[in-house]
């Protein structure tokens, strides 16, 4: 079991041009995440439409979007991510999820590669629609100064949010918002390191993976679509909130395995399995095991802290049930829905999860 504090450390490490020969793997197999993971794979009914009208409201609100954005957006399914993960909800509840889930990964394409300076712009845009839903307010703030056209970021923001707020309680808009501030304070720590040209240490990354997964602010959104609000005692309890650590590195130590391919061709270094490869000696294949015994570990966590949840009576325990089940919901859905989705595996997604074999993509020049 891993414990971490929270820090912000590097290891500034020299300028490595990867060589091209024979000894460099050109494969990997996948560990068997999903054999550790009986929780049963829940898909809401209206999914597939209301997957379709998320992909449709972005593609209608982005009209800059470029034709590979286009067909990147229509491969990511991250409306059926939402139908899987929020499977016990009502339809309209379960469109503005699937609206933010579309909305976030656009949020993570767009600032990939961006400066510290950019990411700071992104983050105010988007906050300053969330702080002040009713109309756009810009900041003159020096250093900080936005125009006076609302950018298309922030407009995509308030529409969600609007929406969103507008039955959603007023503790689960409040840590809505708290988590989507730390998930900009993650992703403005990144643009920093890769200015600097420096690479976290693996306690670091850690920390930083817990913010820029982008899980916290999905995992409050568990509470509107379930259209429950819970108080105080329950959230800070460190039994609930180990719950979403484990549902939370879960979800984005997975997602290291899983795109690792595609990062490394891109030469992107912020992984859980390139960091194994660079700091600790590992090899490719046993760094990814190394991940995947981890994961197993977080699943194995989260049973066994779920069965020692106080109780705060019927009606609180009730909530507490759906929340954690929701959480249940977020491991099993990820895991499968990382082979649906052509993000990571493109269209052999079906072919990857029968056989486990993950074929590196070549290096980008």
């Amino acid at each position: 079991m891993i414990r971490q504090s929270y820090s912000k450390s590097f290891h500034i490490l020299p300028h490595l041009t990867m060589a091209v020969d024979s000894s460099y793997p050109t494969s990997f197999i996948l560990p068997d995440l999903l054999s550790h993971c009986n929780y049963p794979l829940i898909y809401h009914p209206d999914g597939d439409e209301i997957a379709k009208q998320s992909v449709k409201w972005l593609e209608s609100n982005c009209p800059d979007l470029s034709a590979k954005g286009r067909h990147a957006l229509h491969g990511l399914k991250a409306g059926e991510l939402t139908a899987f993960c929020y499977n016990n909800t009502t339809p309209d509840r379960l469109r503005i999820a699937a609206d933010f889930l579309t909305y976030l990964f656009h949020l993570d394409d767009i600032s990939d590669g961006m400066m510290t300076r950019e990411t700071d712009g992104l983050s105010d845009v988007v906050m300053n629609a969330l702080w002040f839903n009713d109309r756009y307010m810009p900041t003159n703030a020096h250093g900080k100064e936005q125009p006076a056209e609302e950018l298309n970021p922030g407009k995509l923001a308030r529409d969600f949010w609007t929406r969103c707020i507008a039955d959603a309680g007023p503790g689960a808009q409040e840590r809505f918002k708290e988590a989507f501030e730390r998930f900009f304070e993650s992703v403005n720590i990144q643009a920093r390191a890769r200015d600097a040209g420096v690479v976290s240490d693996f306690e670091s990354y850690i920390d930083l993976r817990r913010d820029n997964s982008g899980c916290k602010p999905c995992f409050a959104l568990i509470e509107y679509t379930l259209d429950i609000d819970l108080p105080n005692c329950v959230v800070e309890h460190h039994i609930f909130q180990e719950l979403n650590r484990w549902a939370n590195d879960l979800v984005a130590w997975s997602n290291d395995i899983f795109s690792y391919q595609v990062e490394q061709a891109c030469g992107d270094s912020l992984n859980m399995v390139a960091i194994l490869i660079k700091y600790h000696g590992h090899t490719l294949q046993s760094a990814v095991d190394y991940v995947g015994d981890l994961c197993a570990q977080t699943i194995a966590g989260f049973q066994h802290d779920r069965e020692q949840l106080p109780s705060w009576g019927s009606q609180i325990d009730e909530m507490v049930e759906k929340y954690v089940e929701g959480l249940q919901n977020w491991i099993v859905g990820s895991l499968h829905w990382s082979f649906q989705t052509q993000r990571y595996f493109g269209t052999n997604g079906a072919e990857v999860k029968r056989t486990r074999f993950v074929p590196l993509l070549p290096h980008d020049v």
